[in-house]
């Protein structure tokens, strides 16, 4: 006869919001470990923003996003990045990942394309290139997808995480128009555009699914 192994059970998969919660969190604390060695090197790597429309300047695509003009300009990101960041790993790490990738490359590149309208050097009729740094155009695009998302997907849960966060974080949506002088209105409004695309795309499945139903339910009549 043969002997009854004893079952090993499967390890316990982690809740999708402590996944969430710590991807997120090790996301903004490696910020400030960037912000600490960029402030050790005196802001060296500050130089490795996205300097609009000039060829070394498209790396900056790459490395934007993790740097900061200081300290102030860090904190003042923290909180968004935290709430809007945890919030997207709830729609599942797959479309986190996505859509962070969509909006990071994409609203950079528009940053890429666009950084130098409406910037100014001091000196009269001489046009500056600027150099953008800073999360912001991520929070951006984290905020649009997450507005959006969910009237593309027509999940109720979603629809009203839409609607809160849009309540709780809409208005700095007015960043993406020209305002204040060293801000990025243009990493914000790509960063919105491209979080629309991402929610746009990554909402496929169920759109697909929404007009399978919709075709099924046309040939039945």
């Amino acid at each position: 006869m043969g002997m009854n192994l004893p079952v090993t059970p499967e390890p316990k998969k982690k809740p999708a919001w402590v996944v969430g919660g710590a991807t997120i969190i090790g996301f903004v604390a490696l910020l400030y470990v960037v912000e600490i060695v960029d402030t050790v090197t005196g802001h060296r790597l500050d130089n490795d923003g996205i300097r609009p429309l000039q060829t070394d300047g498209l790396w900056g695509i790459l490395w934007a996003p993790l740097l900061h003009g200081g300290w102030p300009h860090l904190v003042a990101n923290t909180v968004p990045a935290l709430v809007l960041g945890f919030l997207m790993t709830l729609a599942g790490m797959g479309r986190f990942i996505g859509a962070t990738a969509i909006i990071w490359v994409l609203g950079g590149f528009g940053t890429w394309l666009i950084g130098n309208i409406g910037a100014h050097c001091p000196y009269v009729g001489v046009q500056c290139t600027t150099n953008h740094i800073g999360a912001s155009g991520l929070i951006f695009g984290w905020l649009t997808f997450l507005i959006v998302f969910g009237f593309f997907t027509r999940t109720a849960w979603e629809i009203i995480v839409g609607i809160i966060v849009a309540l709780v974080y809409g208005g700095i949506l007015l960043g993406v128009v020209p305002g204040t002088p060293g801000v990025s209105w243009q990493g914000h409004l790509c960063g919105a555009i491209a979080g629309f695309v991402a929610a746009y795309l990554l909402s496929g499945p169920e759109r697909k699914a929404r007009e399978r139903r919709r075709t099924g339910t046309a040939l039945g009549a």
